[in-house]
């Protein structure tokens, strides 16, 4: 993790780990979350792949949110707990870089620079085939239905823009794995765009149903990568960086064992 803001106020980068006892049993992934970076405006979490960002209204189903506000500890001044903002969101079985805000009025400075695509959002993913060209921008169209986003065109009825820039970085057997930087911020936008362009992401189901069968990963593969913002009391940037986890870098390895 790199981080370039200073300030009077801020502590030092902190990397730790929550965790709620035992796993998900729906999904099989652990609740385990790593702290990848804190100070008085601002957490980030590295967030495991099956764990929601956010509780789902009416479920007890753990999400990084309430796992998060369970491990702030009370504020020294009022001796009450501290909460967590939601400042963005990413796919459950998504894994990386998830960033809170530790009062309303920073989540509200952060809010408005996603909101004017301000932030660099830069994923990590493996497709199927070969992606062509190996770099480029993508500009679709979808109406959202239901939990899908169906393609429709610029004049569709509640269509709304979806765009994205990406390059890839391995050609793999079968596959590619490219790095994406989101322009725009639809729900599902990686996997719905390129599933739209015939290059699906590996262990979506939800945009290509035959992924049931992959074996090598139980998943979307899918990583949040890189996230660049401007710091909501200091004015800095702030920039964070997150591996992928061991089931997404076992994936890549195992494409990447035979000739392409």
């Amino acid at each position: 993790m790199r981080n370039r803001r200073k300030g009077r106020n801020s502590k030092p980068p902190r990397s730790s780990h929550t965790e709620a006892r035992g796993r998900d049993r729906q999904a099989g992934f652990s609740r385990e979350v790593r702290v990848i970076y804190e100070d008085d405006s601002v957490v980030v979490l590295d967030k495991p792949p099956g764990l929601l960002a956010v509780p789902i209204k009416g479920s007890d189903t753990p999400s990084a949110l309430s796992i998060l506000s369970a491990s702030l500890r009370p504020a020294i001044a009022t001796g009450r707990r501290q909460r967590a903002f939601v400042v963005h969101r990413i796919d459950r079985f998504a894994s990386g870089i998830l960033l809170f805000a530790r009062t309303e009025q920073d989540r509200d400075a952060l809010i408005r620079q996603f909101l004017a695509h301000t932030p660099v959002r830069q994923y990590l993913a493996v497709v199927r085939g070969r992606v062509s060209p190996e770099a480029g921008t993508l500009v679709h169209y979808f109406r959202r239905q239901g939990f899908h986003q169906q393609l429709s065109s610029a004049s569709g009825r509640d269509a709304a823009r979806a765009e994205l820039h990406y390059s890839v970085e391995r050609a793999l057997k079968g596959a590619s794995l490219v790095r994406v930087e989101l322009v725009t911020g639809l729900q599902n936008q990686i996997r719905a765009q390129f599933a739209a362009i015939g290059n699906p992401l590996i262990g979506d189901r939800k945009y290509r149903p035959e992924e049931t069968q992959e074996k090598l990963i139980d998943r979307v593969a899918l990583h949040a990568a890189h996230l660049e913002f401007i710091h909501p009391r200091s004015g800095e940037p702030v920039v964070i960086d997150c591996e992928p986890p061991g089931d997404f870098e076992k994936l890549v390895k195992a494409l990447s064992r035979t000739n392409v």
